[in-house]
């Protein structure tokens, strides 16, 4: 396995089979010249720089996205012209999935700090699956996994207080680092305070007065983006709404 930390082109060019996440996107038990037929038709690229799109809404749909280094946020427009922050996306995990059913994105992806990014041609992709069992059967736990997350995260964002979503959010961004073998305790948040209180639909005042009462209970320590969290059990108590009885946050 690569331990590469710096992105760099060469870095980036490393096939499936020594690739840092090939183990969260590539299928369980995928025989070797499996893996080669699939690391053949992917495209690796320059990486993105903060800001730069992987796609935009509405452009038509040609390609899968995975996030080999870095992070990503997928958001659409709302009608007074601002946007509305869909997900946030770490290494491993599937971007792309929206523009499956009409053939065209009905959101748009960006980067959120220096990224790089494995691209599968979904027509060639369609043509290995057809093929290869596990590869179907990966697609399926993939976008069941994409689904359930979602309804998890409406869940939160529909009938949870302000502390509750926070607390959510921080959890679920500890269990996602978990995942891919690194600290779920101890990271930077690589969106800024706006885009979280827009993706948790809080205002970014009630976000920071929040981080602010966390750190002062003990819960985590906040130093600028870089994230200690200090009790697991109280956030996860506070989310679950188990914890003690707390003054809701307004937007």
């Amino acid at each position: 396995m690569s331990q590469h930390s710096v992105i760099s082109i060469e870095s980036i060019r490393v096939a499936c089979r020594n690739c840092t996440v090939s183990s969260l996107c590539l299928p369980m038990g995928l025989a070797s010249e499996d893996v080669e037929r699939l690391d053949e038709i992917i495209r690796r690229s320059r990486p993105l720089q903060r800001g730069n799109k992987l796609f935009e809404e509405g452009e038509r749909f040609r390609s899968l996205f995975v996030v080999k280094t870095g992070s990503l946020k997928t958001f659409a427009p709302t009608p007074d012209g601002s946007e509305q922050v869909l997900g946030f996306h770490l290494p491993g995990e599937l971007i792309g999935l929206d523009g499956i059913d009409k053939g065209i994105h009905a959101c748009s992806a960006s980067a959120l700090e220096t990224s790089a990014i494995c691209e599968i041609p979904f027509g060639q992709l369609e043509e290995l699956t057809a093929i290869i069992p596990s590869l179907q059967h990966q697609m399926y736990r993939l976008l069941s996994k994409e689904i359930g997350h979602d309804t998890d995260m409406l869940l939160v964002l529909g009938k949870k207080t302000a502390e509750e979503r926070l607390a959510a959010f921080l959890l679920d961004f500890s269990r996602r680092l978990r995942r891919r073998g690194l600290s779920a305790t101890d990271f930077y948040l690589s969106m800024s305070r706006h885009e979280i209180g827009n993706y948790l639909g809080l205002a970014v005042e009630t976000v920071s007065r929040l981080f602010t009462r966390f750190q002062d209970d003990g819960l985590v320590h906040v130093e600028r983006k870089h994230v200690r969290l200090l009790d697991l059990a109280a956030l996860e108590s506070i989310a679950n709404s188990m914890g003690p009885c707390r003054h809701q946050q307004q937007r």
